[in-house]
This record gives structure tokens, sequence and C-alpha cells, in this order.
């Protein structure tokens, strides 16, 4: 494998990317905009092993071209050699392939450049931004850092109804943000919140996860403005706004 995709599969493959080919095995549609497919792994697990919020690219043919995509991986049992994928749907080739997948289909796959430092020391407080493509790494830092308290804003044009965000309301403070003016709207909800809820943290942990340019936004502000130190800051920009 590999040698289909690419430029972008022969820069993996200089890099160490490793390959493998996963097996659908169930498909569930959570809400109509959201689905979700368990996969075999191809003995990816055992040669890899997991850490929190590991992602993985996926090939998908675009007019005869490869085009890849990263997924953050689902409830991983390596001893199974099995895990989950989660799709927020929209127009394009991931969604369309993920919204057609059935049982005994496949798909191809590189592992590189998936990575998580866990904070030290253990964040007092974790502030979290994230919307529905974040949605699956977002539950995969809230089950890394246990029982620390979390807010988290969470960007969406339909709510958080019916998703599988794993908040717990005893110690998870979420607070929905609607998408407007291309992410600027929640640039400023977090300038204006973000500064007060820092105060008396003596071990901050701030995550972002969203569009690439309001990452790179949020990343600027809480890390020049803020003085946050690059070990308590984790942002990665998930999907590029059209």
């Amino acid at each position: 494998m590999g040698q289909g995709h690419g430029w972008e599969g022969a820069v993996l493959k200089l890099l160490r990317g490793k390959d493998f080919a996963f097996t659908v095995t169930e498909a569930e549609d959570v809400t109509p905009r959201y689905r979700r497919l368990r996969l075999t792994d191809g003995g990816m697990l055992a040669a890899t092993g997991v850490h929190p919020t590991m992602w993985v690219r996926l090939w998908f043919d675009d007019a005869g071209r490869p085009h890849q995509r990263a997924y953050t991986l689902v409830d991983p049992d390596p001893a199974a050699g099995t895990f989950s994928l989660e799709f927020a749907l929209h127009d394009g080739r991931a969604s369309d392939w993920a919204r057609a997948a059935r049982p005994g289909d496949t798909i191809e796959a590189t592992v590189h450049g998936s990575a998580f430092t866990e904070p030290s020391p253990a964040p007092s407080h974790v502030f979290a931004v994230a919307d529905t493509a974040s949605l699956p790494a977002l539950n995969s830092l809230l089950d890394s850092v246990g029982t620390a308290p979390a807010t988290i804003w969470f960007e969406t044009d339909h709510g958080t109804g019916g998703l599988p965000l794993r908040a717990a309301p005893s110690r998870h403070d979420v607070r929905e943000v609607p998408r407007r003016d291309q992410g600027a709207h929640l640039v400023s909800e977090i300038k204006s919140t973000l500064p007060d809820l820092l105060k008396d943290q003596p071990a901050p942990y701030v995550w972002i996860a969203c569009d690439t340019t309001t990452t790179r936004s949020l990343t600027s502000y809480v890390r020049k403005e803020l003085s946050l130190p690059r070990q308590r800051v984790n942002a990665m920009g998930y999907w590029r706004a059209a």
C-alpha cells in the first residue's frame, strides 16, 4: 500500500508512516448528521500502541486521485484489534464514503504525526474549544484527564442534542456557541470569558481543536496575550473553512 497515494503518500512513506487496511464491521447513524463506524484495525494497534486523541489518515478516492483526511480513534481496543471512527457529515468525499459504508467495506490508512504529551503537572482545570469535527478527540481528552474539571466551548449550528459528548455535568461546564462569522463569534466568546476563568488556576491546560483559522487565532491569543506557556497549550486545526 501507499504507492497509489500520490505525492502525499510518498512523503509519508519517507517519513516512515505505517500503512494499514481497516474493515468495517458495524455502522450506526448517531444523528442524521453524525455517523459512527466500527472497524477492525488490520494489526495497527499492536504495531503502534495507543495514546489519547490518537488519529489516523484515511485515504479516499477523489475522481481517481488520492485524498486523505485525519480521524480520531474512538474506544480503541488493542486486545480485540478494533476501534470506532465518527464522522460529522457534510458535503465531501470522506462524508460520502462514511454514509455509504457497510460491514465488509475496507479502507486504507496511514499512521504518522499523531502524538500526545501528557500535561505535567496534571491540569487543575481544562479549557477546551471544540466542534463536531473534533468531538471524538475532545472525548478522548476528557477520558485522559480523569476527574479534572473542564470548561468546554462547543461550536455548533445544531446544538449537542444526540451527539455522543462525554461530559459529566458534575465537573464539565459545556457552553454551546453558534457558528457565526466564520468562527469570529467563537473567538469573541473566548476572549470575553477565558481571562477571568484562568484567574487563580495553578495549572490550567488549554486545548483548542476547531477550524484552522480560528485555532490559529485562539492559540496566538492564549499564548501571547494571556501568556500561557507552550506546554500548557495544545492546538490543532481540524478543518479549513471554505
